[in-house]
């Protein structure tokens, strides 16, 4: 079972049909949606502030979501893939995008719809990566535009194969 521990009067809440860990921590004011995969030695530390998670979200291995203290709030839109060893620091992430393995985003960056951040980039504090965009780098810049169908698709196919992938693990493992 997953560490979930209430922090300052909030309690996580996590939604319907979302596959947790066994050692993934999920503290304070977290809202986690439905259909959303947090995967082993996950972090999502909303004790300073609130971490709001939205609908077919895969946070995958080892990634670390966390607030400044009255300052910034992590947002993550729908359908969004975080890669192994990430970290989210007070940062927004639209809908369909997708952050690589590694990758660090800052406080206050907003990262657009259907955006690529390449693995192991730094995107710095207070950036705005447009949508369809793909940023690389230490600090991360512009690359080129995607196209957002193609985005979409790819980040749809990611997302709906993390939701089979959580069900390899909450299924009876003698089928």
């Amino acid at each position: 079972m997953p560490l979930i521990k209430s922090v300052r009067g909030f309690t996580p809440e996590i939604g319907e049909n979302t596959y947790m860990a066994e050692n993934a921590t999920i503290i304070g004011d977290v809202i986690i949606g439905r259909d959303c995969s947090i995967w082993f030695n996950t972090v999502l530390r909303g004790d300073v502030n609130s971490i709001r998670i939205g609908d077919r979200v895969n946070v995958q291995d080892g990634t670390v979501i966390h607030t400044l203290y009255q300052k910034s709030v992590s947002i993550i839109g729908n359908d969004v893939s975080i890669g192994h060893n990430a970290v989210i620091h007070g940062a927004e992430v639209k809908d369909g995008a997708l952050i690589g393995m590694g990758a660090i985003v800052l406080d206050h960056a907003v990262i657009g719809e259907g955006a690529i951040i390449a693995a192991g980039s730094v995107v710095l504090s207070g950036t705005q990566v447009e949508p369809g965009s793909i940023y690389a780098g230490v600090p991360a810049k512009f690359v080129k535009k995607v196209d957002p169908e193609q985005s979409k698709e790819m980040n749809q196919k990611i997302a709906a194969n993390y939701l089979m992938y959580a069900s390899w693990f909450t299924s009876d493992p003698r089928t």
